[in-house]
């Protein structure tokens, strides 16, 4: 059966990955995912956190949630995660700075990882030695245990298309799905792409079923083959700038008797509140200041950097991470912006689309598996793993009866 994946992006292609995982009835050459932009993972799969968290999630999606970090945790164990993309175990902490307020209030308020921390308790740490803080500064532990992790999510990503590739996965790309074609008997056969840098550059690839991941951009997908779906999506872009950065003070050699990396949860008197992430390698990737009012661009290499939200983020990464006097020794290694696709009840949206919202047949179905908001990368996996399940109809590793549109 001949599936399209619509979104080469973490979802899309942990989704190919599972499907052909050994054992599996699908012939990995009938699968074809379609990306539109002309860099690989250039949106969120690329430029997110990669921070993993096993239970740090809501009851609707509990379930998934660890799920997906017991398959992050195997597949870095069967493939050498922690060389190839930085798996790494990690410590949450919580900086308070602010007067009045906890680094996790935003947490608890569900303004960025929705409600992660309530359910935790907090001990007083010392922190990560790369973090510096003001006299007044007080860190908590959130999590110390085995139940959070960091990645490097563009290296998880090219490992997971690098492996569908291998296998036989087709890849087309850079190309924008255009129309879906039906049979003579009115379902759904195949579906016209285009190439996104010659839009006259148009061919039909066979589709029996059909997945789209594609972020942010999934609704816009969904309008233009389905032009008369009966439901709109509830899938918003929320963009978040961020930094990648080096510093002195952060060596992995220097803190696995600490816990190995860490995820700090701050806030700012700007009124922000900052996300920052160690990772094996010397990284620090620091974010948290995001808005829903950019526009989502029409690809994710159209994306324009804001530089205000830049320096914003220079200025605190320069607080959290700087040394006291003026010398200003953290290396910028990368400037980012990614668009977040955040659904209306904060919750993924994944499962089959009824067809009668579509108005037309499809043999296979169409699904979705979108809207998973700040936690994609470490929803990722599960999303694939059941995802693969439910098309090929088999019962699914984690409950997901919450998350159908």
């Amino acid at each position: 059966m001949a599936t399209v994946i619509v979104g080469a992006g973490i979802i899309g292609s942990a989704t190919a990955f599972y499907l052909t995982q050994t054992p599996s009835t699908v012939m990995a050459s009938s699968i074809h995912l379609v990306e539109s932009s002309p860099e690989l993972f250039a949106s969120a799969s690329g430029h997110a956190a990669g921070f993993l968290a096993r239970d740090w999630f809501s009851l609707s999606q509990a379930s998934l949630g660890a799920l997906s970090f017991d398959l992050h945790k195997e597949l870095a164990e069967q493939h050498n995660g922690a060389e190839k993309w930085g798996y790494c175990r990690s410590t949450g902490t919580s900086l308070a700075e602010v007067k009045g307020q906890r680094g996790d209030e935003w947490l608890r308020d569900g303004t960025s990882r929705a409600e992660a921390a309530a359910i935790h308790d907090f001990t007083e740490g010392s922190g990560p030695a790369w973090l510096s803080r003001s006299r007044n500064g007080k860190v908590e532990v959130i999590s110390e245990d085995d139940s959070t992790a960091q990645v490097d999510p563009l290296r998880l990503s090219r490992f997971l298309l690098s492996t569908c590739l291998e296998r036989g996965v087709q890849l087309h790309q850079p190309c924008q799905p255009l129309s879906v074609n039906n049979d003579s008997k009115g379902r759904i056969s195949s579906i016209t792409i285009t190439s996104s840098a010659d839009p006259e550059n148009q061919r039909s690839i066979p589709c029996s079923r059909l997945i789209i991941t594609a972020g942010a951009w999934t609704p816009r997908v969904f309008k233009t083959l389905f032009p008369n779906l009966r439901k709109t999506i509830p899938i918003t872009s929320l963009a978040g700038h961020s930094l990648l950065i080096r510093s002195p003070r952060w060596n992995i050699g220097d803190e696995i008797e600490g816990g190995g990396c860490h995820a700090v949860f701050t806030t700012d008197e700007t009124g922000y509140s900052p996300e920052v992430f160690s990772r094996v390698g010397g990284e620090i990737y620091i974010a948290g200041l995001n808005s829903a009012t950019l526009p989502l661009p029409e690809r994710a290499t159209d994306r324009k950097i804001d530089r205000k939200s830049i320096e914003v983020l220079k200025t605190t990464a320069k607080r959290l991470l700087g040394k006291d006097d003026d010398d200003d020794d953290l290396e910028i290694l990368r400037e980012g912006l990614c668009f977040r696709p955040v659904s209306g009840n904060g919750l993924p949206i994944i499962g089959k689309v009824d067809e009668g919202l579509l108005g037309v047949k499809i043999e296979g179905g169409v699904w979705i598996a979108a809207g998973h908001g700040p936690w994609g990368i470490s929803l990722s996996l599960g999303t694939g793993k059941v995802m693969s399940e439910m098309v090929e109809g088999r019962q699914t590793s984690a409950n997901l009866r919450k998350l159908a549109l």
